[in-house]
């Protein structure tokens, strides 16, 4: 139970950030007895419940996301009769008048339609006649026993009747549809969801889901009437226990959960236990902070990954500490890391290797005298077998200056020069979304799942994948030898790839293998001093290209060259593969004359390098080749752009 007990925990030390964020992006860490939902029509009355004015929330605003109070059987609500929210909630349950106009009630109400009206008067007239009562709750409750909400709202020409006064449907409806419409946020108008604005004079904060005053009188009215007690595992003391435990744990819709016990009839307790108060006692208020708490985590500072569809999610992994400060996630690479440390003009494109490892190893030091306070640092991994269990894949306890350790070395031992990284933040004049030049660490579990097994992986495998690495990152395990392998032989087949794919996978093949062999501490420089086989064979193709590329360029020819066409057969066959590559060099070295002897003489080095018996080896290439293929075309780069400022310089 330890995961629970420091979420829990986390809670109750994060309790200045219960709200709204400011951002409004992330989801809310939520009080207690609380849950969020998309509203779609904001009613305002004043402290007497008389009726003031009404609108549409347009899908545009941020501010849609609505706290709403709840009871245990209405934050997981289903089937043919749902239960009511106590405050906010759709018209057939806030909606005295909604049957007179046509509304269809969910099919359980259909015998009864006005059940659901008074469900919901029943439960907000207990909480404003306890001594937890709120004003505006009250203010609430004198509006809505008034029964004319939908009049209101037909009135204000927020909801639209035919001439039988019945509401329409979306496709009765002749004028254009805009922002105002109510059929631009929901369709049918049946399902509208309504949240209310308390005008009393003198109170500054008049939304019902912005009050905090509130939220707490509905925690302490609801606690107040569970009378189920008994030891809570967590706690280790009596509690009002919970055998409903929350939803929506990755993302909005998500209906998987990491504790359930409805299963009375099938393999649950069967042999083990009679109730499933026997296999787990947990109290509301524990389940529902260390939830609230792992919901808020995920959105701020977690990643998850979804499946083969969009609204499919998958594996979620978020590493968090006690205290309220976001830290570097095992799903990073450098960019996610640094992101608010990168500058905001055209400095960006003069950064170097180097100043990316400083900047990278400066901001860990510096998480690391931030977390002084919390020793831990905890890590988990969520993912779903079917849509209503959630699973712990992937649970750890670290110290915290370890799990910055251990994330500082997996960027060092994974470094490679990448240059696919698309970044949204706006930077100088280039726009919201630009290309980075390059960056240099470590790249993402995701990218690396991509790049091993292609941009169109299916989802399940690349979590799996994500899955594999984690360990990696996390407890400084090797990387697992198949997805070296495999990721070598994809690079190796270039034209099997667009360009930049094959670029991606590339510099990521780089990295495991660089990780992979981490005793040969290779460098990301062109090392001149190693003269092992596959590392000369690497910048020898790299040097035939560049040279073939140079002459192509000369005479305005777009093509591919025989080196890039031959890789992968120049990976499997080394020797007999240069051969034919070396004769098709003649023709380009004519065309370029005198101009390509250096280039002649580089080729020379590297082949007088080679011990003539490893020559002559046609053996298959290790992903070594792959490391001196990209340090030599990395360093033909430089001296190509050095000789270019230098010729600019003269003019």
């Amino acid at each position: 139970m330890s995961w629970i007990q420091n979420l829990y925990e986390t809670y109750n030390s994060c309790q200045t950030a219960i709200g709204y964020s400011t951002n409004n992006i992330e989801r809310p860490l939520l009080p207690i007895c609380h849950i969020t939902a998309k509203a779609h029509i904001e009613v305002a009355i004043d402290g007497e419940g008389n009726f003031l004015r009404a609108r549409v929330i347009s899908n545009g605003e941020n501010d849609s996301i609505t706290i709403i109070p709840c009871t245990e059987t209405s934050s997981s609500r289903s089937g043919k009769k749902p239960e009511a929210h106590p405050l906010c909630d759709k018209l057939q349950y806030v909606a005295g008048d909604f049957s007179e106009y046509g509304g269809e009630v969910t099919s359980g109400f259909a015998s009864n339609p006005s059940e659901p009206y008074k469900k919901y008067i029943e439960i907000l007239t207990k909480w404003s006649e306890s001594k937890f009562s709120h004003p505006k709750a009250t203010s609430v409750l004198k509006y809505v026993k008034k029964s004319c909400l939908v009049r209101d709202l037909v009135e204000e020409k927020i909801l639209l009747i035919d001439g039988n006064k019945k509401l329409l449907k979306k496709s009765e409806v002749k004028d254009k549809i805009d922002s105002t419409n109510i059929f631009s946020v929901v369709n049918p108008q049946d399902n509208a969801f309504v949240r209310w604005i308390v005008e009393v004079p003198g109170e500054n904060e008049t939304r019902v889901w912005r009050d905090k005053t509130l939220w707490k009188s509905w925690s302490d009215y609801y606690l107040s009437i569970k009378d189920k007690e008994n030891i809570c595992f967590v706690l280790g003391e009596k509690a009002v226990l919970t055998n409903n435990h929350p939803k929506y744990i990755r993302c909005e819709g998500d209906g998987a959960k990491i504790i359930s016990s409805n299963d009375s009839s099938g393999f649950t307790f069967r042999g083990r236990f009679l109730t499933d108060d026997q296999a787990c006692n947990v109290s509301l208020e524990v389940s529902q902070k260390a939830h609230n708490a792992l919901i808020w985590l995920i959105s701020r500072q977690g990643k998850t990954f979804y499946g083969n569809g969009k609204n499919t999610p998958g594996l979620s992994v978020v590493a968090w500490a006690k205290v309220d400060e976001k830290i570097p996630q095992p799903t990073d690479d450098p960019v996610d890391i640094l992101i608010n440390d990168l500058p905001n003009d055209d400095s960006l494109f003069t950064f170097t290797a180097q100043d990316y490892a400083i900047k990278l190893r400066n901001k860990i030091l510096g998480y690391n005298a931030k977390l002084e306070e919390s020793k831990n640092i905890y890590v988990i991994g969520l993912d779903s077998a079917s849509k209503g269990r959630l699973a712990i894949t992937y649970y750890k306890e670290l110290d915290s200056s370890d799990y910055l350790q251990k994330i500082n070395q997996w960027h060092e031992d994974c470094a490679w020069i990448h240059r696919y990284r698309i970044e949204n933040k706006k930077i100088g004049s280039f726009g919201n979304k630009v290309s980075l030049p390059f960056f240099v660490g470590a790249p993402s579990p995701q990218d690396i799942a991509e790049a091993v097994y292609g941009k169109n992986v299916d989802g399940k495998l690349k979590q799996t994948t994500i899955s594999r690495i984690l360990p990696c990152i996390i407890d400084g395990q090797p990387i697992p030898y198949d997805l070296v392998e495999t990721i070598v032989r994809r690079a190796s087949n270039r034209i099997a790839l667009d360009h930049w794919e094959w670029e991606k996978t590339l510099s990521i093949a780089c990295s495991l293998f660089r990780k992979y062999n981490r005793k040969e501490k290779y460098s990301m420089a062109l090392e001149l001093n190693r003269t092992t086989r596959d590392y000369l064979y690497g910048r020898l193709l790299a040097l035939a290209e560049s040279l073939e590329r140079w002459a192509l360029d000369s005479g305005h020819e777009d093509r591919e060259t025989n080196a890039a066409r031959l890789m992968q057969r120049f990976a499997e066959h080394p020797y007999s593969t240069w051969k034919t590559i070396e004769l098709a060099l003649t023709p380009y070295k004519i065309r370029l004359g005198g101009k390509s002897e250096k280039r002649q003489r580089m080729i020379d080095e590297v082949i007088n390098s080679f011990d003539y018996i490893d020559f002559t080896n046609d053996k298959r290439l290790t992903g070594e080749f792959l490391l001196g293929y990209h340090c030599q075309r990395e360093y033909l780069h430089k001296l190509s752009e050095t000789k270019k400022e230098s010729e600019d310089s003269e003019k």
